[in-house]
């Protein structure tokens, strides 16, 4: 089976309640929509947590734009890192407490370092990933591809700042063969963002209020834990 699962931001509880209702077996595939730090109670516990669970089972970690911004404004450089001067206000204070980084007086973040094996967590972190007539991205693949038939071509034309940003997706139709699932968006009320077979949006606002929620793409059924 494969599952997708929504934008974590910090909720480690949920997460860790999210996974354990799972009935995984062992040849399952999770692919996580990106977004696990900021805003949340505990984003460095959300990391640690998934370093761990992928010793146990087979995982994707997609980039989401909350990790590009830390990126870049830690001072990383690459195409996909970016947008580091909104870092703070979206949240990013709650990420650096976590990470114990918020200090007097304010320190260059070029400076700040984090754990290795979280590093390496953050480098891995992919724009995409293209599986069983469905195509994950964090958050859209912008309007510019509505015309394009052939999903490599698509993937060729990605560009970051659509793939972490776009907000179009959930209204959007395209003429790829596969269902974009993505997250960044959440509904008003917190509920999935049903556009089939165009698209599903699996944000559902776990750090607002909302549950933290998972999808199984064969079946098309919702797991999810709220509180």
């Amino acid at each position: 089976m494969l599952y997708a699962i929504g934008d974590i931001h910090g909720e480690i509880r949920k997460l860790e309640r999210l996974l354990d209702h799972l009935p995984l077996e062992k040849e399952d595939r999770l692919v996580f929509i990106g977004d696990y730090i900021d805003r949340g109670p505990d984003p460095k516990a959300v990391v640690d947590y998934l370093i761990d669970f992928r010793e146990q089972h087979d995982c994707v970690f997609l980039l989401g734009n909350h990790e590009s911004m830390f990126l870049d404004f830690l001072g990383w450089e690459a195409e996909e890192y970016f947008a580091g001067h909104a870092f703070l206000l979206n949240g990013g204070e709650r990420t650096l407490e976590s990470y114990g980084l918020l200090t007097e007086p304010a320190r260059d973040p070029s400076e700040m370092s984090l754990p290795r094996s979280h590093e390496d967590f953050l480098r891995d972190l992919v724009l995409y990933h293209h599986q069983g007539g469905h195509l994950f991205v964090h958050a859209g693949i912008g309007r510019g591809l509505e015309g394009v038939s052939r999903t490599a071509d698509a993937i060729a034309q990605f560009a970051p700042r659509d793939v972490l940003w776009d907000r179009t997706s959930f209204e959007s139709e395209h003429g790829l063969p596969d269902v974009v699932v993505y997250g960044h968006t959440p509904a008003p009320d917190f509920a999935v963002r049903w556009n089939l077979p165009h698209s599903v949006g699996i944000d559902t606002g776990a750090v607002f209020g909302g549950p933290l929620t998972a999808l199984r793409i064969d079946d098309r059924q919702l797991f999810q834990v709220n509180g």
